[in-house]
């Protein structure tokens, strides 16, 4: 039997990032169930879509998510990455 799951290993990561802005690429590779090359990777596609930010502090990184953002697929025309993740827990007043 396959395994699928309803949101992508994308929105996933941007969930970890809206939970938690100071999260490692290593805590959201063991959430996400995928590998850290994997989560720099996507970071990299969220960061140049204009999704999040980052900020070096130190030998880590700090994220902030631009929740104003419209989703991406034709289907969710008109619906702001806000609405998303405030669906799936991470309400504005966790930012």
């Amino acid at each position: 039997m396959s395994t699928w799951t309803f949101l992508t290993n994308h929105a996933q990561v941007l969930l970890c990032i809206a939970r938690n802005q100071r999260i490692t690429a290593r805590e959201i590779a063991g959430t996400v169930g995928i590998t850290e090359r994997a989560v720099q990777r996507i970071l990299d596609d969220l960061e140049e879509a204009g999704y999040i930010s980052r900020t070096r502090d130190g030998r880590t990184n700090s994220y902030a998510v631009h929740r104003d953002r419209p989703m991406r697929h034709p289907a969710q025309q008109g619906h702001a990455v806000h609405e998303l993740l405030g669906l799936l827990g991470t309400p504005e007043a966790e930012q």
